[in-house]
């Protein structure tokens, strides 16, 4: 039998002499048995060591196969007004800008995947038994242009909420994409089509394409004005009912946004729209004179809508993790979460619920101002 250590373990193989009546006699690592004849060897013994042989070797192999798992852990986090070298990650220009005293941090989620790392059973069993990661059977994921896609759209869908929140208008070309398979738009528009008018109404903003509808009823019927071929065509068709009581056209639509100057991140390797909310909220600091912050270090997750409203992530838990590992006292999470934030709160981080961001500005100024004491939390 072999025994194996690892490098730099030393290893000490003792063999015990026995007496005839069974009782330890020696400890000479060198003793000899009392009887010198082999003992029979039977078959429950052979198949013993047949199975632990090839358990052994099972386990051996699973430590090292690739697992069809995936590994999620607290990713790093981002204060958007700096990186590591000083510079303000999120830019505008073309306005007047104001740079704060505190931070917004963006959290992420860092994730290995069986399939494409050097990720077995060993890695998946202690990261299972970890309190600060999560294992998951490994799925089918959108390929990184996608996931890039989604951080890109977030930006855009965050800026516009913020200058909504901020009253500066954002003109929009808003193009058909797409239908649902009840729409009766089908046959009526077509792909490419620009939307300029709903009942007569100029459609110059997402807004206006959205107020035009709030005042429909499911089943009424809508005249759409739109650029096609480059001449304007007016089509009617009855709108269908959204799911929620609301009446909609039943088309997926890319709006075009013709922002008033110019807003970008630079933050690279990092996807998704979960990031929308913190960065709606930095545009908004930034263009306000106001110090919300007043130097306190404040983390947050959660999609951002063109209505301002602020929608549920995944991985909250972790996210909270790696936020105060990095020195955020408070976190915005999305209320919607509030369910997966109980119980999961890390010690030294203060957990503040919002539904929009109206609710996540009016949090950062109170925190700003040390009156965070009846901001809603999950509980």
């Amino acid at each position: 039998m072999h025994f194996h250590g690892t490098p730099g373990e030393v290893v000490v193989i003792a063999a015990f002499a026995i007496s005839d009546d069974e009782g330890m006699t020696d400890v000479d690592p060198f003793a000899k048995p009392a009887s010198s004849d082999p003992r029979p060897v039977n078959a429950r013994s052979i198949l013993l060591s047949v199975s632990g042989m090839v358990t052994a070797l099972g386990l051996a192999v699973l430590t090292v196969l690739p697992a069809p798992y995936s590994i999620n852990r607290p990713g790093p986090t981002f204060n958007i007004f700096d990186d590591s070298s000083g510079e303000s990650l999120l830019s505008i220009e073309g306005a007047q800008t104001y740079h704060p005293s505190g931070e917004l941090r963006i959290t992420t989620v860092s994730v290995s995947f069986g399939s494409s790392s050097a990720l077995s059973f060993g890695p998946i069993l202690r990261a299972w038994l970890s309190p600060s990661a999560a294992v998951y059977p490994e799925i089918h994921q959108e390929g990184s242009s996608a996931i890039q896609e989604q951080w890109v759209t977030s930006q855009e869908r965050a800026t516009v909420a913020a200058l909504k929140h901020l009253g500066i208008e954002v003109g929009a070309t808003i193009t058909v994409v797409d239908f649902q398979p009840s729409s009766h738009a089908i046959g009526q528009l077509e792909l490419d089509d620009v939307i300029v008018s709903v009942n007569g109404r100029s459609i110059s903003t997402f807004d206006d394409l959205d107020s035009a509808f709030r005042v429909l009823q499911p089943g009424d019927f809508v005249t759409v004005g739109v650029l096609r071929d480059g001449s304007e065509v007016s089509l009617t068709f009855p709108t269908i009912d959204n799911g929620s009581g609301g009446a909609v056209m039943g088309i997926w639509v890319d709006p075009t946004f013709d922002f008033p100057f110019d807003v970008t991140v630079a933050i690279d390797n990092v996807g998704g729209p979960s990031g929308g909310m913190m960065f709606a909220l930095g545009v908004i600091d930034l263009l306000t004179p106001e110090d919300e912050l007043n130097g306190v270090d404040v983390a947050g997750t959660g999609t951002i809508d063109i209505d301002e409203s602020v929608g549920p992530i995944g991985g909250i838990d972790l996210k909270m993790i790696g936020a105060r590992d990095d020195g955020a006292s408070w976190f915005l999470a999305p209320a919607a979460n509030c369910p997966e934030v109980v119980g999961h709160v890390p010690d030294g981080l203060t957990v503040v619920a919002v539904d929009t961001l109206e609710d996540a500005y009016y949090a950062i100024v109170a925190i700003g101002k040390g009156e965070a004491g009846d901001l809603p939390s999950c509980s």
